[in-house]
């Protein structure tokens, strides 16, 4: 089955941020057989970026904590979804058509910084894009906007079984994550922290925590950073990693619902929480930009990522009736 050779050969070659090379060199020679004239800038994938309607996806994949395998359905590991079956989905579409409407962009640090799609960005210019990233083949037309802190909080040590006599920075920390969930304008989730000393029977003076938030378009990310600061004033450190502000498609959304229905799949939309490529083209280019691709979002960056092959057959169906319709 191509669809499982694929898959399986590209999620065997490991390519966590900052070492892409050898996908892409993979990448490269498969587009070359199928006669396409790719040719890459830095690590990106590129085929007639020029184009008015583009097709990208990203090469690089989270760092590897589970091997590749198959159970007749799904496959499973590292990067099939995120986003090694997007790319087979690209590639399958592309040993079909005979004809290339569209470009294509196979993105590098897509995971760290985006950087591969921030350059690209930067020089090329679509009017139109398909980002692909799983959505269990929903159309993601709304795109979250994203901000993530790093909170340093102090406290003042005391001997463990005298916690009156100190400040408990975690427990502190703790209160000031509980009073951000009272804002109700995003969905928070803390995703590091760390505080204290396992041996140490000490109460703890420091703690660092990892939050992110996630959030519709209608709000911006200034509002809710400053509201975020006002919180945090006198109480801990607030070091921005992440912010961007979030969108909608447009008239992309329209031409991906017609290729849905040109290859017989039911169309339903969704939203995008995550950061995707999609955010650079949006704010960079001027793109309009929308999330679609085989897999659930959920699963990735987990042991359990996986993804069923008819969904990545399905997608690759999906992008050949596109090219009818740009």
């Amino acid at each position: 089955m191509q669809t499982l050779q694929i898959l399986k050969k590209l999620a065997k070659i490991r390519s966590p941020s900052g070492k892409e090379g050898p996908v892409v060199k993979y990448i490269m020679d498969y587009l070359k057989e199928l006669g396409y004239d790719a040719y890459t800038e830095g690590l990106n994938v590129l085929v007639s970026p020029e184009k008015d309607f583009l097709v990208a996806s990203h090469v690089d994949t989270f760092r590897v904590i589970s091997p590749f395998r198959f159970d007749g359905e799904y496959a499973y590991g590292t990067g099939v979804c995120d986003a090694k079956g997007s790319i087979v989905a690209i590639l399958l579409a592309l040993s079909t058509i005979s004809s290339l409407n569209f470009g294509v962009a196979f993105f590098y640090d897509e995971e760290i910084g985006g950087k591969g799609s921030e350059i690209f960005s930067q020089r090329y210019k679509p009017k139109k894009a398909i980002v692909m990233e799983p959505t269990n083949l929903t159309i993601a037309n709304v795109h979250y906007g994203g901000l993530e802190v790093f909170l340093e909080v102090s406290g003042i040590s005391s001997h463990g079984s005298c916690p009156d006599k100190g400040e408990n920075a975690i427990e502190k920390c703790i209160e000031l994550i509980g009073t951000m969930r009272k804002l109700n304008k995003a969905k928070i989730s803390t995703q590091f922290i760390m505080g204290g000393n396992r041996e140490d029977y000490v109460i703890p003076d420091h703690c660092i925590a990892r939050v992110n938030f996630q959030f519709a378009p209608s709000i911006k990310v200034e509002e809710l950073l400053g509201e975020v600061n006002a919180i945090c004033q006198g109480r801990a450190k607030v070091t921005v990693k992440e912010c961007f502000n979030g969108f909608i498609s447009g008239e992309t959304t329209n031409i991906l619902v017609k290729a849905l229905k040109a290859a017989g799949l039911k169309v339903a939309f969704s939203e995008m929480p995550s950061w995707t490529d999609a955010i650079n083209l949006y704010h960079l280019a001027a793109c309009d930009a929308v999330v679609f691709g085989p897999g659930e979002l959920s699963q990735c960056h987990t042991k359990n990522e996986c993804i069923r092959l008819k969904d990545i057959e399905d997608a690759a169906r999906v992008l050949i009736e596109l090219n009818k319709a740009v």
